[in-house]
């Protein structure tokens, strides 16, 4: 039986980001094939009380400082420290913001087979300092990796011209959703839907100025948070208190709401401007949402001829809402289209598979 250890996310089962939403999928797909799987987490972050939870996959806690800043690299340190004694087969480290451990791991004989993410040091919540700290990793990362998971042909071209580094591209899959009950207080195909971390580059500001036009016709419902509280999440509170038509879900751990939500959307606004393939896009495919996307070069990658595309500014979001909230026929033509491109390219069965793929290969190297 081959070790793993799993570093950067935040626990098994947790439904906090794209990492952790992969690694509920994957973890337990390796356990049933085999392998021996050590998720590193932090505390309180893991539920396993959740119907995924499977008991072949251990989990490590270990300490660190629970800050926006330096999460991440304490975490990341000490699960890595951990990992030295422990010394598995291989490591599957995710975010470049680890890559300073990395070397660390390659020194006690471990292969390192590392999920680059998206351009971390591009995302406009961070600060000066952290956009430097990311861009280190991201060379230490490209240096001192064995290889490289890119969740987009788009990341992989980026990283080839900054870095002369080629890997291989695993995206994200979508869960399979029988049909589930309306959301109360809400209709079919009546309202639009937003489901997203609010930070900056997932245009979230931009669509609460647009939901304000949508909210004059239709119902308008926000999931999410910042996850540390600040600006955007205290305008979401606001426009939700002075307006009934406006419904904040907060942060959702329950997947069969979150599913229904996005199975009954009248349309889903995808708003990601960083990254690659984005999970929550790729879940609102296999739900069967009609989805408008900001128009960037992975949203675009992604959803191909299954969506429609808008600019950033409020005026144009307001519009191509309305436009497919207004029209039923639209609406299930782009439902049909999502669905039908999740089926054929993001399922977990193709990502899972690629992933031990990948992992049996590092096994050599050791």
């Amino acid at each position: 039986m081959h070790k793993l250890a799993i570093i950067g996310v935040r626990g098994y089962p947790s439904y906090y980001g794209g990492f952790e939403t992969c690694i509920r999928r994957l973890a337990p797909y390796l356990g049933a094939h085999g392998w021996d799987v050590r998720v590193y987490a932090r505390p309180g972050a893991s539920r396993n009380d959740d119907a995924t939870y499977d008991p072949r996959v251990k989990t490590t806690i270990t300490p660190g400082i629970d800050s926006k800043s330096l999460s991440t690299l304490t975490f990341g340190l000490t699960a890595a420290l951990h990992t030295l004694f422990h010394k598995p087969d291989v490591a599957l480290v995710m975010n470049v913001a680890n890559g300073f451990w990395i070397p660390l791991l390659r020194l006690r004989g471990i292969p390192v087979l590392t999920n680059v993410d998206g351009i971390e040091w591009e995302r406009a919540k961070w600060g000066k300092l952290a956009r430097a700290v990311f861009k280190v990793g991201a060379r230490l990362t490209a240096w001192s990796s064995n290889a490289l998971i890119f969740d987009a042909a788009a990341i992989a071209k980026r990283w080839q011209h900054d870095y002369s580094r080629s890997g291989t591209i695993i995206a994200y899959g979508g869960d399979s959703v029988a049909a589930l009950p309306t959301p109360p207080g809400l209709t079919h195909r009546g309202y639009a839907l937003v489901v997203a971390r609010f930070v900056p580059e997932n245009t979230i500001a931009e669509f609460l100025t647009a939901a304000e036009t949508i909210a004059q016709h239709y119902d308008v419902v926000l999931v999410g948070s910042s996850g540390y509280g600040g600006e955007i999440d205290a305008q979401v509170e606001a426009l939700a208190a002075a307006n009934p038509r406006v419904h904040c879900y907060g942060h959702l751990s329950d997947d069969n709401l979150l599913h229904a939500l996005w199975q009954h959307a009248g349309v889903y606004f995808h708003g990601h401007s960083v990254g690659g393939t984005n999970p929550a896009l790729v879940q609102a495919m296999a739900c069967g949402s009609p989805i408008v996307a900001r128009d960037t070069v992975y949203n675009r990658e992604v959803l191909c001829d299954a969506g429609r595309f808008s600019t950033a500014e409020p005026k144009n979001i307001a519009t191509a809402c309305l436009e497919v909230l207004a029209n039923q026929t639209t609406q299930e033509q782009l439902a049909a289209a999502a669905l039908a491109r999740a089926q054929s390219h993001y399922t977990w069965e193709s990502v899972n598979a690629a992933y031990a793929t990948a992992l049996t290969q590092q096994l050599r190297k050791r």
